[in-house]
């Protein structure tokens, strides 16, 4: 996928003939100007404002945001990328729209003008979009089928607010107030899944729903609903040979390259050692990309390094190669860190992504990223734990209950990646779960017990780890 970060944020007043605050929004885009250094912009019309900071990558001067239709009466604010906009736009010139910039958020639009809250289910692409019907009164939320892009919504008094980062939403107003079943999540998951948010008058718009939202005289009228389902395209399973499927496979991949190549300014690649950002560099080399600009980051820990195996890839595909060694002074690094994230995240590889980012930022504007191929392909251990698990229910409860979970917890600490006693003591604590829990705990960061103990008294820290991994598994039931 592309990083590519640019902010949205406003705020639309419930009750017909109330003005929203411009001053509001601006202060809400103000806290994001990292996400946006470009350039920003603002709308504010009877009940709604909308801000957004931009990241200039297609059509640098002519796309400055909200964009309109060709009276005005739609305009549309987004962070993302449209990636079927060409054959949209098109279409709908076919049909007598009339564009003003090459800009694809622009063809959102028009497809709204054409077939309303159903063009959000035609978008393909990452986005979290904000679009003001001024002859309706309406405003349409809007994110991603997958949720690449975040959303952030609060409701006060009379308004709702929105926003690229939970910070936007305290810099409108929104009080710091922790939730607890937030927290407790974080600490199962690593991270705060949507729809909850860490703060307690917080909440995510959920992947793949949108919202509408109307003033009325006694106050608005708000829906929420999912446009999109994977579970939906799940269900046609065609039986073809494994060569099949692999032609498929890079068929599928080459096209997703070349449909995240549109950029008007510079593009690079994050390359790893793995076969995600690999074949990245392959397809863009196979469409003819030059330069293919690549940035690694590598760490003096060995277990952690991936440099080498960059470093084959870059020489294969003869790319315009940079790396960049961490040092243990990374730590330094966290304060910042945290204030960017605006929410609890525990994943140690945002500091090289940080370093990785700002190494490329001397070359290039915007980055492919492999993202999802473990995911998609099975490819973490965990699913091979899984089949070894079925073996291991095999044993006598005495042994495999008992026996061997005791011997395991004698093993030394080891601080190298993914260690063998880690994985060990992991693999007897979810070995007895069923399938799908099992996977999941397999994921988790910390036990019950340990959660406890950080807990101040009387925090309560929210309602167990089968709360927090139950969407996760109503997910894997929908789907398998």
């Amino acid at each position: 996928m592309n990083d590519i970060m640019c902010g949205i944020a406003g705020e639309l007043r419930l009750v017909l003939g109330e003005r929203a605050r411009a001053d509001r929004v601006r202060a809400m885009c103000d806290v994001m100007v990292h996400r946006g250094p470009d350039d920003e912009g603002l709308l504010a019309h009877a009940e709604v404002a909308l801000g957004m900071r931009r990241l200039s990558i297609v059509d640098v001067s002519g796309g400055r945001q909200p964009l309109g239709n060709e009276d005005g009466s739609v305009q549309v604010v987004c962070n993302g990328e449209i990636y079927n906009s060409a054959p949209l736009r098109s279409a709908l010139e076919a049909r007598g729209h009339r564009f003003r910039s090459r800009s694809d958020v622009e063809v959102i639009a028009h497809l709204y003008e054409e077939e309303g809250v159903d063009a959000v289910g035609r978008l393909e692409g990452m986005f979290a979009l904000a679009l003001w019907d001024a002859r309706r009164h309406r405003l349409l939320l809007a994110r991603d089928r997958f949720g690449i892009k975040p959303l952030y919504l609060a409701e006060t008094p009379g308004a709702i607010l929105f926003g690229s980062e939970a910070k936007c939403l305290l810099a409108g107003g929104l009080d710091p107030v922790i939730d607890p079943q937030a927290l407790h999540d974080y600490l199962t998951l690593g991270y705060v899944p949507d729809p909850t948010s860490i703060f307690a008058g917080a909440r995510q718009l959920p992947a793949a729903h949108l919202m509408v939202a109307e003033p009325g005289d006694r106050g608005g009228r708000v829906r929420v609903e999912r446009y999109w389902s994977l579970a939906g395209h799940a269900e046609a399973r065609e039986r073809r040979s494994e060569a099949e499927w692999q032609e498929e496979l890079a068929h599928t991949l080459r096209a997703a390259v070349e449909s995240h190549l549109m950029s008007d300014v510079p593009l690079g690649v994050f390359l790893s050692g793995g076969l995600d950002s690999g074949s990245i560099v392959a397809f863009m080399h196979e469409l003819g990309v030059q330069p293919i600009r690549t940035f690694t980051i590598g760490f003096e820990e060995s277990s952690y390094s991936e440099v080498d195996l960059a470093r084959q890839v870059a020489t294969r595909f003869g790319t315009e190669h940079h790396e960049l060694i961490v040092r243990p002074d990374a730590a330094a690094l966290l304060p910042k860190l945290v204030h960017h994230f605006g929410e609890p995240f525990a994943d140690s590889t945002a500091i090289p992504t940080w370093y990785v980012s700002q190494l490329a930022r001397r070359y290039v504007k915007v980055v492919l990223c492999g993202e999802g191929g473990d995911e998609i392909l099975a490819g973490y251990e965990t699913y091979r734990a899984r089949r070894f698990a079925a073996l291991y229910g095999r044993l006598p409860r005495a042994i495999g209950g008992w026996l061997v979970p005791g011997i395991v917890r004698r093993l030394p600490v080891s601080h190298a990646r993914a260690s063998f006693d880690y994985k060990a003591k992991k693999f007897v604590a979810g070995a007895y779960l069923p399938p799908a829990a099992g996977h999941l705990w397999w994921m988790t960061m910390m036990a019950e017990d340990v959660k406890a103990a950080l807990y101040a008294n009387g925090h309560g820290g929210g309602n167990g780890n089968g709360r927090s991994l139950d969407p996760t598994l109503r997910l894997y039931e929908a789907l398998y």
